[in-house]
């Protein structure tokens, strides 16, 4: 099917589409102009009614749909998978959850079903198959971002909300229970849920327990916050100090970090918006460009079915698939990817059990007393990676025997469709522009198959002689060819013959294969550096909402550093383990607990915290060493606010160069560096056969 008929089926389908919705929605809308005519309808009201019940139906079709496909292995791992990512947003709510599951998974799949459709009509074959999975991985993956990134920032817009209600009903009643449960009334969807959820946690019988249940569930540190600082003045009482109430200044602070997290968010996906797309879209021109060039420069067929078309056809993917996760990772915004506490069985672990496995890996591993042992342990603490060193080594030795099994095996499929190439492909004539006509494109297939089987009567021999290959053509054509025509003949078999002989692995493709392993052998620390750069951010974002909680707390009476680092064990996500070693040691030495805590924990601003309780331990007041929290928390603020700038800034930099270049590889690796390559030899050839006329 050439390009211009699945332009022409491309645009057909979608004008029949359009037609069929414009008939639908005219017929509709003068129904519903008659039925107010006769009298069915007879109030706006019950026109809301039908809706309502429209929509009644339509939500119990995707429940009955979810139901359905739960029962097929096929689709339910798959639904499964789409309800997870969507679980932290609608926790407590089956019926909303279920129903945004199904949702996602119908427009996921449609998506998917419209491109697979265009890319089956370009080109099908295998190379549509794995278009189709690349396609299929990235559309999934694009959606459910942007799905949940918008709801995000939903959540996070009626939260501020949220508080500005919560703080005017506490003026009220001075109570913290009535105002987030009149707030919550007040609130958006999504965020009067969670707050229902901790006013019910606040006035259970068991508030601690009920709140460490809500911690488990809730999507966002805010709300974590929120509650906890609720349930410390219910506890506790509130406190007026210079700046006012002590929970009031904990909400205003709560609601300047939202708006800066927002207008971060905001922000950042104005400036990357479509990159996205933008770097997906190459995958739906690679036959078209290919296409039209062979259509219109005959010598590039030379190129786009031979090794070289391969390869960059296959580094033009290699780029869209790297340069799509990259800007994955420069959109990203999760809060914390880390938990601690994840208890699972991993692959490596079983794998390290046997004997001959875990030899090579305790030989790998440096030992103990090594500088190096050292620095990887540190960096595995430091990155919050929930793996031991040997399951480290296992997974690094994983993955460089698949990067050079992987790049052995694309070499000897590269040599083998060259050699295929090589014994089948038309003979090439000199016309650079236009397309052969038929005549000429059946005595070019006829030429290659007489190549081939002369090339077969010479046992494929690269040492066979002019003479040997003469002889033979002339045996075969008789008395039909010329001798130029045969001399022309025998030395382009005898290049054949040459350049399918040099078709096998050299050395240095296996020097490229084990340096492809070796990459694929070091990107596990790459990501634990990366892992460990991007976790400090979050760092600082805990220690920041630590002294939130230290603010209300200082102010408590009879306050001791132990309360204050359970409290704080309550809060934390990335300190949490350092924090309840120390809790488990502090009985035997406050002040040995608190120095094990700083080496467990490098971040330069905790370990100040550190040292201000440990100035507390019998020195000083609690008050005392933190009254001047709130200049540092101003500081902090407009700090990471500075930092916030920067680094959107340097993300929409290389978003902008990582999302286009695959249209820039696409356009230059794939069209015109071939066809500037492929002139520079037909000008030499037309030059070579000028000096032969003279």
């Amino acid at each position: 099917m050439s390009l211009k008929e699945i332009l022409l089926w491309v645009l057909l389908i979608s004008g029949g589409c359009f037609a069929l919705l414009y008939v639908t929605l005219w017929w509709l809308r003068k129904r519903n102009g008659h039925a107010v005519r006769r009298g069915r309808i007879h109030s706006v009201r019950e026109g809301r009614k039908g809706k309502a019940v429209l929509q009644r139906q339509l939500q119990s079709a995707m429940h009955k749909l979810y139901t359905l496909g739960m029962r097929f292995p096929i689709t339910s791992g798959y639904i499964t998978s789409v309800r997870k990512r969507l679980s932290g947003l609608h926790a407590y709510d089956e019926y909303k959850l279920r129903l945004e599951t199904m949702k996602m998974t119908l427009f996921i799949w449609g998506a998917f079903a419209c491109s697979g459709i265009v890319l089956l009509m370009m080109k099908p074959g295998i190379e549509f198959a794995i278009l189709a999975l690349l396609c299929g991985v990235v559309i999934n993956s694009l959606i459910l971002d942007m799905a949940i990134s918008r709801m995000e920032k939903r959540l996070l817009a009626q939260m501020i909300e949220l508080f500005a209600n919560v703080r005017h009903h506490y003026h009220q009643h001075g109570m913290v229970d009535e105002a987030i449960s009149e707030a919550a009334d007040l609130a958006g969807a999504e965020a009067g849920r969670h707050a229902r959820l901790i006013h019910e946690a606040l006035t259970d019988v068991d508030p601690h327990e009920a709140l460490e249940r809500y911690y488990e569930s809730a999507p966002s540190r805010f709300l974590k916050a929120f509650a906890g600082i609720s349930y410390m003045v219910m506890e506790f009482g509130d406190r007026i100090e210079e700046g006012g109430s002590i929970y009031l200044k904990g909400l205003g602070s709560l609601a300047r970090e939202i708006q800066l997290e927002l207008l971060r968010r905001n922000k950042l996906d104005y400036l990357l918006k479509s990159l996205n797309v933008i770097a997906l879209a190459p995958v739906f021109f690679t036959t078209p460009i290919e296409r039209w060039a062979r259509s219109s420069f005959p010598s590039m067929d030379e190129f786009y079915q031979g090794k070289w078309g391969f390869i960059t056809k296959l580094s033009v993917y290699i780029v869209i698939i790297v340069s799509y996760f990259l800007l994955q990772k420069l959109q990203q915004t999760d809060e914390t990817g880390y938990r601690a506490g994840k208890g699972r069985r991993v692959w490596e672990q079983k794998l390290y059990r046997f004997p001959i496995i875990r030899s090579v890996v305790d030989a790998l591993i440096p030992q103990q007393h090594m500088p190096s042992y050292f620095q990887l342990t540190r960096l595995l603490k430091e990155s919050g990676a929930e793996v031991k060193l040997e399951w480290l080594y296992i997974r690094r030795i994983t993955l460089f025997i698949a990067g050079l099994v992987l790049s052995i095996s694309t070499v000897f499929i590269l040599h083998e469709a060259e050699k295929t190439h090589i014994l089948y492909a038309p003979v090439q004539s000199g016309q650079m522009f236009g397309r052969l006509s038929t005549v000429e494109e059946k005595e070019a297939l006829k030429q290659s198959e007489m190549d081939r089987k002369m090339m077969h009567a010479l046992n494929m021999r690269a040492d066979s002689t002019y003479e040997q290959t003469y002889a033979a053509l002339e045996r075969v054509s008789g008395s039909i060819a010329t001798p130029e025509q045969l001399s022309e003949n025998t030395r382009r078999i005898l290049q054949k013959l040459g350049a399918w002989n040099a078709e096998y692995i050299k050395w240095w493709e296996v020097l490229i294969s084990l340096v492809t392993g070796y990459v694929a052998y070091q990107m596990p620390m790459f990501l634990l550096y990366l892992q460990r750069k991007m976790r400090r951010l979050d760092m600082r974002h805990e220690v920041y909402q630590f002294q939130t909680v230290i603010s209300i707390l200082r102010a408590m009476e009879r306050m001791s550093v132990e309360e204050i680092l359970e409290w704080l064990n309550r809060f934390s996500v990335i300190f949490k383990r350092p924090i309840q070693k120390c809790l488990l040691h502090y009985e035997h030495g406050p002040e040995a607990a608190l120095d094990l805590l700083k080496e467990e924990a490098p971040l330069p601003e905790f370990q100040r915290l550190v040292d201000k309780l440990h100035l507390s331990l019998g020195k000083i007041t609690i008050r005392e060493a933190f009254d001047d929290l709130d200049s540092h928390m101003s500081y902090y603020f407009e700090q990471r606010k500075q930092e916030y700038e920067k680094m959107i800034d340097s993300k929409a930099i290389w978003g902008r160069m990582i999302g286009f270049a695959p249209m820039y590889g696409l356009i230059f690796l794939y069209l015109v560096i071939p066809l500037i390559g492929m002139s520079i030899v037909q000008m030499d050839s037309y030059y070579e056969q000028i000096q032969k006329i003279q």
